[in-house]
């Protein structure tokens, strides 16, 4: 299988968050998927085989797979705009559709996807204590505007707004803790956000679950934050921009667009970089 290596959400045209690309014409078996992700070594690993309405695919982490990767899609449909295919593509996922649209430029690769339909519910508090206890975080550190939340958009994530960017910049957790933490809970990331202006947010997301500490750019997570900031009327925030992994050195920028209705899909989309074999 050739893996082609991308990096999504590029801030001018450094960082981004690295994904592998599988394009094949039939998916290999799931087993044979986990272990080349593993082997690949990135947050995401996205295996693509073409269908009749677009492609057939499917995302693994080195430890697991998960149901939808945002950055791995945007990487996907560069790297099929790189082969002419420049969409809009429909993506067949586990469960629903996501659509990916390439774009090749002379300034370089971009990409932009439309998530599967959004939804959010409060976080059930024994969900919000554990993960408090977690990153040793209190009540008062979070922003009251913004109530901790389980978020989705084709991925579960839960939602805590951290008040204090310094804060925010200091997360750290024990990785087992965390890891068991999300599958009792079915969470693909815990998304950690600060809001600099209403249509400006920092962000970091916990992948234990994954088996990655941090993941450096997380379009789902994105997606699900602006259909979740619509719900709320947060004035300002129809189309955001979220700045994520300055605090592991690798610079990344996503921007967003809220649906047009509750339960809409959302719009992510962002710069992408090749990197070396």
């Amino acid at each position: 299988m050739d893996v082609q290596r991308l990096a999504a959400f590029t801030r001018d045209d450094q960082g981004g968050n690295p994904a592998g690309v599988v394009i094949c014409d039939v998916l290999p078996e799931a087993d044979d998927m986990q272990r080349l992700a593993a082997e690949v070594g990135y947050s995401e690993t996205v295996f693509a085989a073409p269908t009749a309405k677009g492609y057939r695919v499917r995302y693994f982490a080195p430890e697991a797979e998960v149901p939808f990767c945002g950055h791995a899609t945007i990487a996907l449909g560069a790297a099929l705009a790189q082969r002419g295919e420049s969409g809009p593509i429909t993506l067949e996922l586990n469960g629903g559709t996501a659509i990916v649209e390439g774009f090749r430029t002379a300034r370089g690769l971009s990409a932009a996807l439309q998530s599967a339909p959004t939804r959010n519910q409060p976080a059930p508090p024994e969900l919000l204590d554990r993960s408090l206890d977690l990153f040793a975080l209190s009540q008062a550190d979070l922003d009251d505007r913004f109530p901790p939340a389980i978020i989705e958009a084709g991925a579960r994530h839960l939602l805590l707004a951290i008040r204090d960017r310094q804060r925010l910049a200091a997360m750290k957790y024990d990785l087992p803790a965390g890891a068991k933490l999300m599958r009792d809970w079915r969470l693909t990331t815990i998304s950690l956000i600060q809001a600099e202006s209403p249509s400006r947010y920092h962000a970091r997301n916990p992948f234990a679950a994954g088996g990655v500490y941090e993941d450096p750019a997380t379009g789902a997570a994105a997606a699900a934050l602006v259909a979740y900031l619509r719900d709320l009327g947060i004035a300002g925030a129809d189309s955001i921009e979220v700045v994520q992994g300055d605090d592991m050195g690798v610079p990344c920028l996503l921007h967003a667009d809220a649906p047009t209705e509750a339960g809409g899909s959302a719009r992510v989309h962002g710069t992408v970089r090749v990197l070396a074999g």
